[in-house]
């Protein structure tokens, strides 16, 4: 029965660590539960667990509870992000020594994750709304990071840029100055016009092979209309960019809503002239 009693107890501890101390919205939690726990003298030691949580490492992010704010829906953290961090931290050899560019970067949040976990070379944030690009910037030297152009920037870590990039107007000569070993993104499949602006860059990215460099693409969203993801999966066929699924990560260090279903894919970019591959 102690054994069982253990194992509920740090269930339990384990959610509210999840999921209040990760500033989540709670749709439901055994509040009673715990405090019935921490009123049991037998359990004292479970409130100092909860007040030395969170354990490992940790992320301060400045953000806006509405899903839609200032004409953006950037200023807040979505469920792919969320679940596109995790396959970070549970993959940083990806991202070791190399320098990345995150795409519709939003809140920050997976890439704080990996330039404080994985130790990337370079890390590009990049987004379009001139809100968004503002709270990013302050994201970043929240949680002490410095941005590139800073004198006092610590030489130990990442070089750091924030940028703005508009996936209509942008050049294949800007994305080549940025020269990414990786590109990564989370949640920007959300309408047909976001897929169309997002399949373009990625074919300026392609066309970038020419200087001789290919970087890794990795694509991170929550499936919620099957329509959406056929229709830029269809297209990336068109443009000549294949595709393969990656496996569900193991790692739930985030309460993100997992009845979602989510999916990640790996993009391998071809120049525009390759035939594309059936689907």
């Amino acid at each position: 029965m102690a054994l069982e009693e253990n194992a509920g107890t740090e269930l339990l501890l384990q959610s509210f660590e999840g999921r209040f101390l990760a500033a989540r919205t709670l749709l439901s939690f055994p509040w009673q539960s715990l405090e019935a726990k921490l009123r049991d003298s037998s359990d004292s030691e479970l409130l100092r667990d909860i007040l030395q949580k969170p354990s490992g490492g940790s992320f301060t992010l400045s953000e806006i509870t509405a899903i839609i704010s200032h004409g953006t829906t950037g200023l807040v953290t979505w469920d792919a992000t969320l679940y596109l961090t995790e396959w970070a931290i549970e993959n940083p050899a990806a991202f070791t020594n190399r320098s990345v560019l995150e795409l519709g970067s939003g809140a920050g949040l997976t890439g704080l994750a990996i330039c404080k976990m994985c130790r990337p070379r370079a890390y590009i944030f990049s987004d379009c709304h001139s809100r968004v690009l503002e709270q990013l910037r302050g994201n970043v030297l929240l949680n002490g990071l410095s941005l590139e152009a800073d004198i006092t920037a610590n030489l130990d870590g990442p070089r750091v840029t924030v940028a703005q990039l508009d996936w209509d107007v942008t050049t294949v000569h800007q994305l080549s100055a940025f020269q990414p070993d990786v590109v990564i993104a989370a949640d920007v499949l959300y309408c047909p016009e976001a897929i169309v602006s997002l399949v373009g860059v990625l074919r300026r990215l392609a066309a970038c092979r020419e200087h001789k460099w290919a970087p890794e693409v990795y694509l991170a969203f929550t499936v919620r209309n099957p329509e959406t993801c056929q229709l830029f999966t269809t297209e990336l066929g068109w443009t000549g960019i294949r595709w393969e699924a990656e496996a569900h990560h193991d790692q739930k260090l985030f309460p993100y809503r997992e009845h979602l279903e989510m999916a990640m894919l790996n993009l391998t970019l071809q120049d525009s002239h390759t035939t594309p591959t059936g689907l």
